[in-house]
């Protein structure tokens, strides 16, 4: 017979087995909840709201501009990008009828895993529109490359594709 004063009914497996459960639950869930305090996650930028932030109206207009000026640049990429090897890179930039850009150009190497690792390396402009710099990556995983040139109050952003830099 179970009644408030039976203290077996504290014994029984099925009881014991729930409060484990519940138990169980309670330390997982406070385990993931101190990871997500603690941990610092690398795939958002902490400053999001206040590092560049535009409006809308900026963004149009930046985008327009890009658009205006129609500049075509290309990369050359190493065939191989190896761990803390510098590897070299030519980058030409033309303008929308063909005639090179002279200018500065700034590469910044991104790491969309890491946002610690990211780096700038401006290159130098080795013949007229044709940029030259190298560079060597801390760590192995996947880059991209963010390319910035400017020339008076025009300036001209673009990204590469996504490739990987291997230790051998």
């Amino acid at each position: 017979m179970l009644s408030q004063n039976n203290k077996k009914s504290w014994r029984n497996p099925w009881f014991i087995g729930m409060m484990g459960v519940v138990v169980m639950a309670l330390l997982v869930n406070s385990v993931l909840i101190w990871y997500a305090l603690h941990g610092r996650s690398t795939l958002v930028d902490h400053e999001y709201s206040t590092k560049d932030r535009k409006s809308d109206t900026e963004t149009i207009d930046d985008i327009q501009a890009q658009n205006a000026l129609a500049w075509k640049i290309t990369v050359k990429l190493p065939k191989m990008v190896v761990l803390a090897t510098p590897a070299s890179y030519e980058i030409n930039v033309v303008d929308r009828l063909g005639a090179p850009v002279n200018g500065e150009m700034e590469v910044v190497a991104y790491r969309p895993s890491d946002a610690d690792k990211d780096f700038a390396v401006p290159f130098r402009e080795v013949s007229s529109g044709k940029y030259q710099g190298y560079i060597s990556f801390p760590l192995k995983g996947f880059w991209e490359l963010r390319i910035r040139v400017k020339r008076g109050q025009d300036v001209f952003e673009t990204e590469s594709n996504r490739f990987l830099v291997t230790e051998t």
